[in-house]
This record gives structure tokens, sequence and C-alpha cells, in this order.
């Protein structure tokens, strides 16, 4: 296999060097010699010369005009040619001077004694100095324009000699098992390996393989990889470039690098033409906007190349992106991109099937549950959770480990989502308030535990712009919510709230619920608008995804609809936060444990929680306390308005 990659390179490199006029090179070639041969005659005579007796002629001395004019009754002869004079004084010292043509200085020194000579001709450097510019620009003009009109040659074709599409050739070793959480998909596309490797049933029964196939969905779930894959698995040439390669300052250069691009994959079918980010260059053409002509020619040049296969040329043109919307839609039509496959975020068992191929590539400890990460790292792509066993393994180093802990990945993730731990100088009222905000919530999330997805941390320890949080962990990946689990997380998330005012009172609520307020807000108002859960609004669906793939607030609603659903919304909350602030009044000494339990370790586990809620003794053992803690605690430790 290496071999015939050595063979394909140095023929891609071969065709790459003798193809075109090399008219770039040619006129580097010219120039530089053209150069060598005016600077070779400018310093012709310059090498000292010898006098008979041996001794060597004395360097001519430089008078200016001023000197000239002074000192012209010393001058024995002049040689003139243009504004350049030379010749010798009276006692035989030679000279050279620049002048200005002037008759009378000339008779001045004709008067006394001097012989005067004007040479007039002009030599082959003269009149090449003087064409050579000419001859120069009008053919550097000619070049440039060649390649405006975008031709098999000229300038487009010496640019993209230079390979400037990034183009990935040989065999790649990527294969279907490398692959993992996108079972569907890799099941799609093994029609394209099975035409790749053995072509001729297809054609016996006259059926024809797609000859294009695009690959989209969100980034990170592996369009790439799958594209490299299939070119692994069917042991093919492997083309690849990005869309943006395919763009430049230079009209016309678009459509030569496409001419290129496929001449090359013709020469090496049946192989595999990959083209990432095409939306770069297919997206949808206008009919009133001429400011981007050199795209859209870009574009018809990729419509025709695609259009121009045969069925048994063997090349297979993939492409990706994530904004298929965007494409045109004759790129879209069949006989191009025949086939679109949809590549989604990978679900649990996707998750877990992805974690398990990257954590071959780290050292793994045996305390890590693979299957409690997959379910806590609901929409992750495949990029997302190679990225959080990366960085768990970064933070097993800082600590000094040779193998990735719990610990590690739970920081790896909490980073993630929430960003990196933050050391702020708080307050200790600011401290309090935030412990008693997340036992609100940690609480509320007990109480509907048999709805809502069970909690899986609360924490203190501020990430971002978060000052703590409360982790929930999924059970399974849900498509759907049913009234009463939209309910309960309205509750959830306005609980933090209903803490500050239960513990603290009302003149003592904080910004803190920012986040919370406005995720219930968007829950509440996509329940009653979109998903038709309002017996006073109805099934009407109030927001329409218009043309630009964004939401328009309350799109075909009229004013007294839209009146309607921001009363609704602000119902649907009020009750929300006021079954939260019944649940936490009910409950003040559970809650208030909580809080201080927070105060004292920071973070506390989902079983913890349990068993504090329960009125068990939590099991674990308190973290180990910083003196900046223990001083913060006693500061805390105060009773709360009741």
């Amino acid at each position: 296999m290496e071999n015939q990659n050595q063979q394909l390179k140095k023929q891609l490199q071969k065709n790459n060097s003798f193809r075109g006029g090399n008219s770039g090179n040619i006129f580097l070639i010219i120039f530089a010699a053209l150069f060598v041969i005016m600077m070779a005659y400018s310093f012709k005579g310059t090498a000292p010369q010898m006098l008979p007796n041996g001794e060597p002629v004395p360097q001519p001395i430089e008078l200016s005009f001023s000197d000239v004019l002074r000192r012209a009754p010393e001058i024995k002869t002049m040689d003139i040619r243009g504004n350049d004079a030379s010749g010798t004084l009276t006692d035989g010292t030679p000279y050279t001077a620049t002048i200005t043509y002037d008759p009378e200085l000339l008779s001045q020194i004709a008067e006394n004694g001097a012989t005067i000579s004007i040479d007039t001709s002009k030599t082959w450097v003269d009149y090449l100095g003087t064409w050579v510019p000419i001859l120069m620009g009008l053919f550097f003009i000619w070049w440039i324009f060649r390649g405006f009109r975008g031709a098999a040659g000229g300038l487009g074709r010496s640019l993209t000699q230079s390979n400037p599409t990034k183009i990935t050739t040989g065999k790649t070793k990527t294969t279907f098992k490398d692959v993992a959480g996108i079972d569907s998909e890799k099941q799609e596309l093994m029609e394209i390996v099975d035409f790749l490797r053995d072509g001729k049933k297809f054609r016996d029964v006259g059926a024809r393989v797609p000859r294009g196939i695009l690959l989209s969905g969100e980034p990170g779930t592996g369009k790439t990889l799958l594209a490299r894959a299939i070119a692994g698995e069917a042991n093919v040439p492997f083309f690849a470039a990005s869309g943006s390669d395919f763009s430049g300052i230079i009209v016309g250069l678009g459509v030569a690098k496409i001419k290129e691009i496929f001449e090359m994959a013709k020469r090496n079918a049946p192989c595999i033409l990959f083209i990432d980010e095409i939306d770069a260059i297919g997206q949808r053409r206008s009919t009133h906007s001429y400011n981007d002509q050199d795209r859209e020619q870009t574009l018809n040049q990729l419509l025709i190349e695609m259009d121009g296969f045969a069925n048994d040329t063997g090349i297979i043109v993939i492409g990706a992106t994530n904004r298929a919307d965007m494409l045109d839609p004759a790129l879209l039509r069949p006989g191009r991109f025949d086939r679109q496959v949809y590549i989604e975020l990978p679900d649990l068992s996707g998750r877990r099937e992805i974690l398990d191929l990257y954590a071959k590539k780290v050292h793994i400890g045996t305390d890590v549950n693979l299957q409690d990460l997959a379910r806590g790292t609901t929409g992750f792509s495949g990029a997302d959770l190679e990225n959080l066993l990366n960085e768990a393994a970064l933070h097993a180093v800082r600590n000094g480990r040779t193998e990735i802990s719990q610990v590690d990945v739970e920081e790896a993730r909490d980073k993630i989502l929430m960003g990196p731990r933050k050391v702020r100088k708080m307050r200790p009222e600011d401290i309090k308030l935030t412990a008693y905000h997340e036992a609100g919530h940690a609480f509320v999330s007990i109480m509907y535990a048999d709805i809502t997805d069970p909690i899986h941390k609360a924490t203190i320890i501020p990430r971002g712009r978060a000052l703590g949080m409360v982790q929930h962990l999924p059970i399974d990946d849900k498509v759907s919510m049913t009234i009463a689990e939209v309910r309960a997380n309205l509750s959830i998330a306005l609980a933090g709230r209903a803490a500050e005012e239960v513990f603290f009172g009302h003149d003592k609520i904080t910004t803190g619920a920012e986040s919370d307020i406005a995720m219930a807000t968007r829950l509440a108002r996509y329940s009653i608008t979109t998903a038709g859960l309002s017996d006073k609004i109805g099934l009407a669906a109030i927001n329409q995804v218009n043309t630009f793939g964004t939401r328009s607030a309350l799109e075909n609603a009229s004013e007294k609809t839209a009146e309607l659903v921001d009363a609704e919304v602000k119902s649907w909350l009020d009750t929300a936060h006021a079954d939260a602030t019944k649940l936490l009044s009910k409950n003040k000494e559970t809650v208030r444990k909580l809080a201080e339990e927070l105060l004292a370790r920071e973070t506390l586990t989902g079983e913890e929680i349990k068993e504090i809620v329960s009125g068990k003794s939590a099991k674990a053992a308190p973290k180990k306390k910083t003196e900046k803690t223990k001083q913060n605690t006693k500061k805390v430790k105060s009773n709360v308005t009741k």
C-alpha cells in the first residue's frame, strides 16, 4: 500500500510540474538573465589596468559641475556622452564628471585649448534599457489577464500547481472501526463501500451508485472522520479539500482549482473526493446580486464537473456542511448529491460507544464509570466527548496521577459545561445566600425525583459566571416531555429564588437567579406557543421557524393573542414559583441542613442529598476544609430569618 501511495504522489507531482505553460517561471528567468547582463555591462572595465612600465593606471578623480566650471583652463581633453563626461587634465590626471549640456561652457573649455568630442550614438544596452521595461510590462499585463479568463493555463494554472487546495492524497488507514456512535449512518454508507470494492455487481443489475453524498449535522459529529473511514474501508485513494480553498482574490481562480482537483480524481479513479464545509462555495445563488460573481462561477463549475460523470468513473464526491439549508437547490438534485445523510448527536448508547473507543487511547482508572459519564453528557458530540477525556487526562497530570480517576472526569465535565473554576473573594453573606439558593434547587429536585431526572450533585464552587449549580443525571435520552415534567422543571428552576425569599425575606433577593429565570421563561413560552400545552392558547403554533432558521416572537399572532400568551407565561411561572415556595416553607429545617452541609463541604453528591432529605446522617466523610473555608463557615453560621 505504501508503494502505491508513493507512486500516486509522484504522479501528481509530475502532472503538476509539467502541465500548463509555466509562464511565471519563464517570466522570472528572463528577468533574471536581463538583470545579470545589464549589471555585468555596468561593471565592464572596472578592473585595474596597467601602464607599459608595470605601474597601475591612476584612478580617475570625480569632479562636480562646479569643479568643471572652476577648473576649465586645466582640462586637456573631454569626451561627452549624454550627461557623463570623462577625459584628462593638463597634468595627465584622468577625471569623470556629470555635466549639463551647455554650448557656452563647451566653447569656453575649447578656447583654452581643450579637445572636446561628443558621442551621440546608442549602444544595444541603451536600447535594452528603453524597450525591456516596456516589453516586461506588456508581458506582465498579458500574464494577469490570461489568469483572469480562468483558462486552463495562465495565472490560475500556475497558482493551482502550488496545490493551494491542501489536497490530502494517498490511502487513509481510518476504517469504520474508528467511528462509533453512528451505526445507522454507517449502514447507510455501506453501499458506497461495496460499490468501490466491487462495482460490477451494481452495473450488472443496472443500478447507479449515488454520485454524490452530502453529510450534514452539528459540528463535531464526525462528518470528516466518516468520509475518511469510507475511503479506508474501501481501500481507495482519498482526496480532501475545504470549500474555502476554492476562493481567492483573483477572479477565475476558483474555477481553475475545481478543474484541477477533479482532473486529479479522474486520473486516480476509483476514489473518494471529499469537500469539507462545502457551503463556502455552494451557497444559494441570488437572482439580483452581482457582488459575488466569482463564487457563483466556482459553483457553476462544480455543478458541471459533478454532472459530467459517467456511471463507471468510480468517483464518489462527498460533501460536508453544518448548514445544508444554505446550499443551492441545483447542488442537491439527483445526479449530483443524490443522497443526504444527516448525522445526529449521539444518543446514550452512542455516547457510551464513543467513550469506550476513546478510553482505549488513555489510561482510565477502575473507579471511572463510563456509563454514568455517558448519562451526564446529553447533547455532547463525539468531538466533545474526546475533548472531555483529554481534559480529564490533563487534570490528572496536573495533580500528579498516572491514570484518570472519577475526580478528573467530574472536573473536566464541570469545566466544559460551566467553565473553569473561579477563585473569587466572596463576601460571607454571598456564600451563605448561594448555599441556600442551591439547597432550594436540590430539595425541590428530590421532591420531584419520580418525574424529573435524578439529581447528580450540588455545589457552591464558582465556575464561569455561575456561583454554584445543581446537576442532574438523565437515566436515558428523552425526546419529549409531559406537561407534568414541564411543570416540575419550572418549579425546580425557580426554587433558588424561592429559597432566597423564604430564608432571607423578599427584600434580600438577588440577581443570582438570572439564568434560572431565563431558562424557565424559555421553557414556559415554548410549551405554550409551540408545543400546544396550554388550554387557553390551544393547539395553535405561534412561533414558526422563518426563512433564516430563527424564531420570531409571536410571528403569526394578533396583538390580543400576544397579550394572552404573555399573561399565560406569567401565570405558569407564578404557579411554579408558588409551588416551590410552598415546598420549601413546609420543610425549612431540612433545607437548612442541606445549606449547612453545602457550606461545610462545598459539594454534595446525589446520594448524600437524598440521605439528608430522608433524615439520615451522610455516610461520606466531610471534605477537608481549607483555612479560608473554615473562616467563612464560622462567619456564616448564624440564625436564619424564619
